[in-house]
């Protein structure tokens, strides 16, 4: 059965913006998880129907709205906000960031996070992905792009006793090869699914042995692309993603069992 829905006048945090925005909420079987609301107001705030910086209804309002408890509400936005969908202002209220066009990448990155126990899976896609990137990157890599994408592998090799840094400059890696390859599609999947396993599990280099793992792999994989060899990087990337899943699971396992 259809569950009664309910309308709300939501100011727009714009001043110059006249729009009288009207959202739509659905109520919530009572006793729902934080990720249960999380879903819906996903769903309304990237409908395209509100304008950026629109501002939402309190946490009471919304509470009273969805049938559901304050601290529900407020366990779901401090998610968004987490993922980037929503800005909290303390005093001030809760607001849209973005767009719905630039909502899209941590939208898939939530509607992932809600489906429990599916982290190999993730990995699995993750990993088809990365090496798809790297495949394009080698063949389209120009001087000057490598050459950035050298100086994060140097500051991994700076960085094995500091794991923030050093994590800081393996997602840099990443990144810059999703960008060498020029596809924007593929780098906004893989910038989900970066999202998704870090909200999950521990990146697995907190030691400085991981790190030095991971640096040579990552070595690895540059040297291929130097070479300009597009299925030796794939290979070693393929190498790199089976060994970091690996660690990622076996992070997770003791998260779980602990």
């Amino acid at each position: 059965m259809q569950h009664p829905r309910y309308a709300l006048d939501m100011p727009a945090f714009s001043e110059n913006d006249p729009l009288n925005i009207r959202l739509e909420l659905e109520t919530v079987p009572a006793g729902s998880p934080a990720s249960l609301v999380a879903r819906q107001l996903v769903e309304l705030l990237t409908g395209g129907e509100l304008a950026p910086g629109s501002r939402l209804p309190s946490e009471r309002i919304l509470a009273e709205q969805l049938g559901v408890g304050r601290s529900a509400v407020r366990e779901a936005l401090a998610a968004l906000e987490i993922l980037g969908i929503v800005q909290i202002r303390p005093g001030s209220g809760t607001y849209l960031r973005g767009g719905t066009s630039e909502l899209l990448p941590t939208t898939l990155s939530w509607g992932l996070m809600l489906a429990a126990n599916r982290t190999r899976e993730l990995l699995e896609v993750r990993s088809a992905l990365e090496r798809s990137a790297v495949r394009l990157a080698a063949e389209r890599a120009t001087d000057t792009e490598l050459a950035r994408l050298g100086e994060y592998l140097e500051r991994q090799a700076d960085n094995l006793d500091d794991a923030d840094a050093f994590i800081d400059a393996d997602v840099r890696f990443h990144v810059q090869i999703a960008r060498i390859a020029g596809n924007e599609v593929l780098a906004d999947l893989l910038q989900s699914l970066r999202s998704m396993l870090g909200v999950w599990a521990d990146r697995g280099v907190r030691t400085w042995a991981a790190s030095a793992v991971a640096y040579e792999e990552h070595r690895r994989v540059y040297d291929a692309m130097l070479r300009r060899e597009p299925a030796a990087a794939e290979a070693e990337m393929h190498e790199h993603m089976d060994s970091a899943s690996a660690r990622i699971l076996a992070t997770e396992q003791e998260r779980a069992a602990g």
